[in-house]
């Protein structure tokens, strides 16, 4: 049998990309202790822009700290693009890395609501937006297999 955890509402604050791979693993091995699965195959990761994550870290993080359920599990990770909106006039816009200096890339990094310190609309200059999409680190799906 084949058991598909969706949208799990897991959450993990910005940390290093070994603590986060850390609690990847630990929370999909918790769940599939929970839910009887013999074998994870795969995980699905998304990870938000805005963490400034880098997913070569976190993929080879994920493959030192396999645990027994994990031994052909494969890691998909997905990145999801920051997106804001101009609470002042409507317009929505999308995050560009390269307009920062690395003081600021590491702030945002470490602290993604530091955003609305250094971004502002491109197209009236308020800095009152909201971040839509980009934000936060969550496992989409698990996939297993469960014994009947």
């Amino acid at each position: 049998m084949i058991v598909i955890l969706k949208n799990e509402s897991m959450t993990f604050p910005a940390m290093h990309e070994w603590a986060l791979a850390e609690g990847i693993i630990s929370t999909a091995d918790k769940f599939a202790k929970e839910n009887n699965i013999t074998s994870i195959t795969e995980i699905h990761i998304m990870i938000g822009e805005l963490q400034q994550v880098e997913h070569d870290i976190v993929e080879f993080a994920l493959e030192q700290l396999r645990t027994p359920l994990m031994k052909n599990t494969k890691f998909i990770i997905k990145a999801i693009p920051a997106k804001f909106k101009c609470r002042n006039c409507g317009h929505e816009w999308t995050f560009i890395t390269g307009d920062f200096t690395e003081d600021v890339s590491e702030a945002i990094h470490f602290v993604p609501e530091m955003a609305h310190v250094f971004i502002k609309c491109p197209n009236c200059g308020s800095p009152d937006f909201e971040v839509s999409e980009g934000r936060g680190v969550w496992l989409q799906s698990i996939k297993g297999i469960k014994d009947d």
